[in-house]
């Protein structure tokens, strides 16, 4: 067999072989931004067909930039930012159903979700939509779920995740089986399964509803972090991590049996760490290295040898992160596959960079774009908690679809919810402030428990009265009155709250309800001591200066 011929086996067809990434010119691109200096393995970019959002650096807090798509060029000093959170923001993420809706988490152990108006941020934004408290510790990484509308899921160095409904502000689910930190989150098509790697060096498939193990197995041998991503609806995932010998290599794995991997190549011998970012439509995985300046594609196959090299994006300025626009953002006309978002290490600029394939015709591809997920959710909530699972509603590149966009209304409960709630806090400082005596007998002794607390709250004001005359004995009538009548009030809501909780998650709540008005209550006793101590005083003093007279 001659040469010729055995070179020509090696060669194999494919009409993603020649994709070649594009940078933007200058014009195009985002300069003059602070890009965030800090070491947390994440993105720090995350864009929709209508906004680019880049978190920012800054001292004293948590900020992140939010600029149209089209805002490009030389960013003003004094731009308008996100500036909610206390603590550095570690995750963006856009809601998939909501173009104006985007989530954050930080430092200081909150997640929040933002309303962005059309055309861009006018002012600092510091008014978050919803501010979700569970984690003890940072917050790392959030994900939306694929197919379900507000569905979030978090997670913390607290080695928690932690399922929410962005709805009402309830958490779903917490899953607690990670014994260390965990690295990153991957939904698969549908959102019926979410894989995770750890600093155990572990991959995990869960079934998030439940927070069930499905399986797992040993993942990268390196001490670095490990990324994953589900390879769509194929049954198998891909990992990036690191070798016994510090060598930087990917993985395949089959979903079911994560006890060995199907496949493991190395890639080379960098330090950065390596993302994984798969493009359903084409099949293509792109590895982007964290302080590198190329970005690696290959195609994915139903057989072995499971990954097909195709080529590389070279650069020779490195990356602190990358973002990349959904599918329905690229631009057909051109034959762009994908779109990153490339933040320079060395410089503040954002950079877009187009993967396209060429072509002569202008023509729309057929075979480059098929349906595509549409930014329509394919379940409630509701409905995905109780177990429905469902793919994602597609669309036609070809023709688009119209989305009509609102600012979501804000959940307010009409029950006394979490202890940081503001309308909690307002009615234990309303009882700080009144210095009530709580009552809790039934409601049919009210009258009786009314004349007790009358005599015994007022015997020490009697002495007063008889000592000094009526004007003091008047005050002091005023104020035992007072005090009834927070007394009443106070056993008044508490007969609204006997309503009995019925889940876990509102057991819990109740539990940390009655934790906090115990507190208080043993702070309005210890007040009443030392206020009784006080005037015991007052009077002792007023009777030395009447003895000595």
């Amino acid at each position: 067999m001659t040469n010729s011929q055995l070179w020509f086996r090696g060669v194999r067809s494919s009409k993603f072989r020649h994709v070649y990434g594009s940078p933007a010119k200058r014009e195009g691109c985002y300069e003059n931004i602070k890009i965030t200096k800090n070491a947390h393995d994440s993105h720090f970019c995350s864009v929709n067909p209508k906004f680019v959002a880049v978190v920012t650096e800054v001292a004293g807090g948590g900020t992140f930039l939010v600029l149209p798509i089209s805002s490009t060029g030389r960013l003003d000093f004094n731009a308008s930012r996100v500036t909610g959170h206390r603590g550095p923001v570690l995750d963006i993420k856009w809601n998939p159903f909501n173009d104006n809706i985007i989530a954050s988490c930080s430092d200081d152990c909150t997640v929040k979700v933002w309303h962005i108006p059309d055309g861009g941020l006018a002012a600092h934004l510091d008014d978050w939509l919803i501010d979700l408290h569970g984690h003890k510790r940072r917050v790392g990484y959030i994900e939306w779920h694929p197919t379900a509308e507000n569905v979030l899921v978090s997670a913390g160095f607290d080695h928690l995740m932690i399922v929410w409904d962005v709805g009402s502000g309830d958490a779903i689910n917490v899953i607690d089986c990670h014994p260390d930190v965990i690295y990153s989150m991957s939904f698969n098509r549908d959102g019926s399964l979410i894989a995770t790697t750890c600093k155990d060096k572990r991959l995990r498939v869960i079934e998030p509803r439940r927070g069930i193990v499905l399986s797992e197995g040993v993942c990268h041998a390196g001490t670095k972090a490990c990324k994953v991503v589900f390879l769509g609806n194929s049954g198998r995932l891909l990992t990036t991590g690191f070798s016994r010998y510090s060598d930087r290599q990917y993985a395949v794995w089959s979903q079911s049996d994560l006890s060995a991997p199907l496949c493991v190549e190395s890639i080379d011998s960098s330090s950065g760490v390596m993302f994984p970012y798969y493009d359903h439509d084409t099949r293509i995985v792109f590895l982007a290295g964290k302080g590198d300046g190329n970005i690696r594609y290959y195609e994915v196959a139903d057989q072995a040898p499971w990954m097909h090299y195709l080529n590389q994006f070279l650069s020779g300025s490195p990356q602190r992160g990358l973002g990349f626009i959904p599918k329905r953002g690229c631009d057909v006309s051109l034959c762009e596959i994908f779109r990153f978002y490339k933040l320079h290490a060395t410089k503040g600029l954002c950079e877009p960079i187009a993967m396209i394939v060429p072509r002569k015709s202008d023509q729309f591809q057929d075979d480059l774009y098929p349906d595509t997920a549409a930014p329509v959710p394919a379940l409630t909530a509701k409905e995905w908690i109780s177990g429905k699972n469902c793919n994602p509603i597609l669309m036609s590149m070809k023709t688009g679809v119209t989305i009509t966009t609102h600012k979501p209304k804000v959940y307010q409960p009409t029950e006394i919810s979490l202890p940081n709630a503001h309308n909690n806090n307002s009615k234990k400082f309303a009882f700080l402030s009144q210095e009530t005596v709580p009552d809790y007998r039934p409601l049919d002794v009210l009258s009786e428990k009314n004349q007790k607390t009358s005599s015994n709250q007022s015997t020490k004001f009697h002495q007063i009265q008889q000592m000094f005359g009526s004007n003091r004995a008047g005050q002091s009538n005023i104020l035992v009155t007072e005090e009834i009548k927070s007394s009443n009030v106070f056993s008044n809501e508490q007969e609204e709250l006997i309503d009995s909780p019925k889940t876990e998650y509102q057991l819990q709540r109740a539990y940390s309800r009655q934790c906090e008005e115990l507190k208080l209550l043993r702070k309005q006793l210890a007040n009443r001591d030392r206020r009784i101590r006080e005037l015991e005083e007052q009077i002792n003093k007023l009777l030395q200066r009447k003895l000595l007279k």
